[in-house]
């Protein structure tokens, strides 16, 4: 599969350093030279410097004849303008980053009329997981399949849950929940555990079931489930914006403090419902003047990282609330994990995962299809979706009888809007979607889940 990506920021470095281990031809295109000599030194790929809304250098990039067209630029216009001229000189598939919240009621209409296989808006989806998190602030990550009603979520181990020393198989057992354990992390090890697996006091361990069903397991064990009834954000950008907006409609209260004078007025012209504060963000007397000790949740979405971080550490010596930091910068990832900020947001990683998903979907239609796509365990494993659309090896067979790969898991089974948990009797039906966890990277088909 050949696939060009037009700029190379953040979004698209993340991207073709993901994108490499596909099987895939890239070719990267970017206006500046020592960016494209950066990137090709520790890419496997051809690097063009242009502008990808050139014909001339699309037609050297090989459109004719690619599979996929991305263009993540900083600018919405020309991303919008690349795909269009890509369709026009080939027959390729195109994927847009589309960011201003002026489009964000246009997305269906631009999408259809200009012909765009997918549209990315990296800050409304980490938007949108925030606020996954600020509905149920128990968990450190959420990450939802089957349209929500399935839910892979993370939580670190407490002394006061109770759970140190006992096995999965115990645990289960106990506490009797229909959820399913789909992977631990230790100060040494990643694990998809089996049923004897033991659990500790600071084990991060993600477990997979329904919504009801783990917002019951956490009752039980002494995690408070409700949705906050506050959040004070820092930071005034467009990831606010679109968090502001999701927060108000289900009636949390908003308090946003941003610099910019101009920035604060327009927020209070866009989002009349929330209370806009004109003022430092790192001033520790201005954040307790306007509530952190009593805040419920409190989110750092600032456009330095460093700050952000700062920020989180110093609150969580002054207040109980749930903390949310952004990170756009992924190198020091590991680093920033040892902090225990609490929940950390990667929008760049939020918009690869979702490419890959498409990616890999393309790859293979006819047996099933990656519906859905998350990087879970710092990289070192994926939780995946198939939706299973005709018969293969694996329908029909119970699980327990399956010669599956080592490291996998088999979650969930969805079928005619309901969720099971499946058991070793359970089998995998047409029109079922499945949700896998596992270190095998790549599967693309649901028929990879065989050793």
């Amino acid at each position: 599969m050949h696939i060009i990506i037009v700029g190379c920021g953040k979004v698209g470095r993340t991207l073709a350093e993901q994108l490499q281990e596909e099987e895939t031809d890239l070719t990267l295109i970017d206006m500046n030279a020592d960016i494209i000599n950066s990137l090709t030194e520790d890419i496997d790929a051809m690097g063009i410097v242009g502008n990808g809304a050139s014909i001339n250098t699309l037609m050297e990039a090989g459109v004719p004849t690619a599979d996929i067209l991305i263009s993540v630029t900083a600018s919405d216009e020309l991303n919008l303008l690349c795909c269009l001229i890509a369709q026009k000189t080939g027959h390729c598939q195109t994927i847009a980053r589309v960011r201003n919240p002026i489009y964000s009621k246009e997305i269906g209409f631009i999408k259809e009329r200009l012909g765009l296989s997918m549209i990315m808006n990296p800050e409304l989806a980490a938007a949108q997981e925030i606020s996954r998190l600020l509905r149920f602030p128990a968990a450190i990550k959420i990450d939802p399949f089957s349209k929500g009603r399935v839910e892979l979520l993370k939580f670190k181990v407490l002394p006061e849950f109770g759970l140190d020393g006992m096995s999965v198989s115990q645990i289960t057992d106990k506490y009797r929940c229909d959820i399913l354990f789909a992977a631990i992390e230790s100060k040494d090890t990643v694990a998809i555990p089996g049923g004897d697996h033991l659990i500790h006091n600071g084990d991060f361990v993600s477990i997979i079931a329904a919504p009801k069903n783990t917002a019951l397991f956490f009752k039980k064990i002494g995690l408070k489930t409700h949705q906050v009834r506050n959040t004070l954000i820092i930071g005034g950008g467009t990831i606010s914006y679109y968090l502001a907006k999701t927060l108000s409609d289900l009636r949390i209260n908003v308090k946003i403090i941003e610099k910019d004078k101009n920035r604060c007025e327009e927020l209070s012209d866009m989002l009349p419902e929330a209370m806009i504060i004109c003022g430092d963000g790192t001033d520790r007397s201005l954040l307790l003047e306007e509530g952190l000790a009593t805040a419920e949740s409190f989110v750092t979405l600032t456009n330095m990282d460093e700050e952000n971080i700062f920020l989180s550490l110093s609150a969580k010596k002054l207040t109980e609330a749930k903390l949310v930091a952004k990170v756009n910068r992924l190198p020091y990832k590991d680093v920033i994990d040892d902090l225990d900020l609490g929940s950390v947001i990667y929008p760049k990683y939020i918009t690869s995962d979702s490419i890959l998903r498409y990616v890999r979907a393309m790859q293979n239609t006819i047996g099933s299809n990656v519906e859905t796509l998350y990087h879970i365990l710092d990289n070192q494993a994926e939780a995946l979706e198939f939706n299973i659309k005709d018969n293969s090896p694996v329908v029909g067979i119970p699980l327990a009888e399956l010669n599956l790969k080592s490291n996998l898991l088999v979650c969930c089974l969805a079928r005619k809007g309901t969720v099971r948990i499946p058991r070793g009797q359970d089998t995998i039906q047409v029109g079922d979607n499945v949700v896998i966890v596992t270190t095998n990277k790549g599967l693309r088909d649901i028929r990879d889940i065989l050793a």
